[in-house]
């Protein structure tokens, strides 16, 4: 009735602003519905809070444990809220200490009956403080306990420990009821709920700050067992039991107030579940469809179907469900052409519909049907490098040298892969000169000034193709002086002046793309800096482009034009 600020204040007991910070826009139903069940949950447990201590006698430990008790249960509820106006060291000096006189006196007034008992409490509560240390070094901007997962997990348990132990405890101490032991077991059902219902917020509730209630909900049963505990602390002997119709519905309130919060939470079926993002780290890594297990492969279309790589738009918008994108892939693998993908794409809201889909993304979702078309993308890494290096080793098979008798210092003969749609040819250059680019592209230019198609600039000589756009094959030689000038059998020979400024000469080799030399090539520059002669012979044949390369050192700068 008085709106979405006063409804916060009356049951999160926190100011406004606490209130601007995790809904400025206001409250969705959802968590209205838990506001008002929160409200009446805190009600009943703050009854139980403010519940009149016991009569009786106690020492002086007794007396200190039981007002340091309170003024943590204070804490818990009201005390925070100041103390967050302090330094932030202040506070995790405040809870060190608190933490750390409560532990010892816990040792000392629990009635533990075994020694190895208080012992093991003993070891739980040095475990606790550490974690309370870690963080009071961390705000003095100290060296941190904490070096890694493992030791987080280890202090995360020790403060499970410590309160298994204490209520272990107090049950063979006997003066608390059983009201308190379930108190403190119900506080280590919220303290290891808090790690999954955070998870279960992110992914389902979308940032609605209901969670953020039940969690601050839940925190109070702790405070309901520190300040049970401090209540009966005069007692001595066990409190007589509840009645069983009494203890019933205990378990029935403690486990609605677990499970209930957790079911309101769920969303419909019908609602996005968003899991995979391309901006996921996972999403970054493109796996080969061999490489991926079963269970793997749906997320793998997910990343593909979300990805911006190269700024272009997703294949699915972005509010739509995995579940969704997953089906609609399924779709697409149906789909008999083009048309019926875009109409496809085009239902599922797709920012760019006409593009369809390729079978290198849909085969994660549909293998059996893209796999009868293009069995190459089912391949792992391993098979794909396999197969890859299979083909370059029969294609430079079919090519042999064409100048057998004539030994090269150094020498190699290998296919010669250019672009399918299109290449100026190949280069004969010093890959390290710091010119090496300008040279390059001055050759392209001066390619096609040339009859016989041999650009030359500096370090770099290009050489064109006769055929239009076809693999050729390559035979390299460096020789250590001018070989005869054999030109029979040959369509054209030409030779041309080049220079290697860092004692390097060769031609570049076929990496992870599609352009370069299948195998290894020398290097041709065998009298190390300096100018070298060029003759490049080509003839097309039955076996098709075939280019004979033979460097050895020469000073000329002439363009000798040998046949025709």
């Amino acid at each position: 009735m008085l709106g979405d600020a006063w409804l916060w204040m009356a049951v999160v007991w926190s100011p406004p602003a606490y209130m601007g910070f995790s809904a400025p826009d206001g409250f969705d139903t959802l968590t209205v519905t838990v506001l008002l069940v929160a409200a009446l949950v805190k009600a009943a447990l703050l009854w139980l809070i403010l519940r009149a201590p016991m009569p009786g006698p106690l020492d002086r430990r007794a007396r200190a444990l039981r007002l340091l008790l309170y003024l943590a249960v204070a804490y818990s509820l009201v005390l925070w809220l100041p103390m967050a106006l302090l330094p932030d060291e202040v506070d995790a000096a405040f809870q060190f200490a608190l933490s750390a006189a409560i532990d010892v006196l816990y040792l000392l007034v629990i009635r533990w009956r075994s020694w190895m008992l208080r012992t093991a409490a003993g070891a739980a509560f040095a475990v606790e403080l550490a974690g309370a240390a870690d963080q009071l070094l961390d705000e003095l901007d100290l060296l941190e306990l904490r070096s890694g997962g493992i030791v987080a997990l280890g202090l995360m348990l020790g403060g499970a420990a410590s309160v298994v132990l204490t209520v272990v405890g107090q049950w063979r101490d006997g003066r608390w009821s059983r009201g308190t032991l379930i108190a403190g077991w119900s506080s280590l059902g919220v303290y290891a709920l808090v790690i999954p219902l955070n998870l279960l917020f992110e992914e389902i509730a979308g940032g609605s700050p209901a969670m953020s209630v039940v969690v601050d909900t839940a925190g109070l049963v702790g405070a309901v067992w520190m300040a049970a505990t401090a209540r009966e602390l005069p007692t001595g002997d066990r409190l007589a039991d509840l009645p069983p119709a009494r203890r019933r519905a205990v378990r029935v309130a403690v486990a609605a107030v677990v499970v209930l919060p957790i079911i309101a939470m769920i969303s419909p079926e019908q609602s996005a579940h968003l899991t995979y993002s391309d901006r996921l780290a996972g999403c970054y890594h493109r796996p080969s469809f061999g490489d991926l297990r079963p269970a793997e492969r749906d997320a793998a279309f997910l990343c593909r179907a979300r990805s911006r790589d190269g700024g272009v738009p997703p294949m699915f918008p972005d509010d739509l469900s995995d579940q969704a994108v997953l089906a609609y892939g399924r779709a697409l693998c149906r789909a008999k052409d083009r048309d019926e993908q875009e109409a496809i794409l085009r239902r599922a809201g797709s920012a760019r519909p006409t593009w369809g889909a390729d079978p290198w993304d849909l085969v994660y979702v549909c293998p059996e049907t893209v796999g009868a078309t293009r069995p190459e993308l089912l391949r792992s890494t391993a098979e794909t490098k396999a197969a890859n290096d299979a083909h370059l080793a029969e294609e430079n098979a079919r090519c042999r040298d064409p100048w057998p008798r004539t030994k090269g210092v150094v020498q190699a003969t290998a296919t010669y892969f250019l672009f399918a749609d299109g290449d100026h040819g190949y280069l004969v250059h010093d890959p390290e000169d710091a010119a090496a680019e300008e040279a390059a592209e001055q050759a392209v230019d001066k390619l096609y000034d040339d009859s016989a198609g041999i650009g030359v600039s500096g370090s770099a000589a290009l050489v064109g193709h006769v055929e239009d756009v076809a693999d050729l094959c390559l035979t390299v030689k460096a020789l250590r002086t001018a070989p005869p000038r054999r030109t029979a059998g040959w369509d054209q020979v030409t030779e041309v002046p080049i220079v290697s400024r860092t004692g390097r000469l060769t031609v570049p080799e076929m990496g992870e793309g599609e352009v370069g030399a299948g195998a290894p090539m020398p290097n041709l520059a065998i009298a190390g800096k300096g100018r070298y002669r060029l003759r490049v012979h080509v003839r097309v044949g039955e076996a098709g482009e075939e280019h004979l390369v033979v460097v050895y050192p020469g000073a000329s700068r002439k363009r000798l034009k040998l046949k025709p």
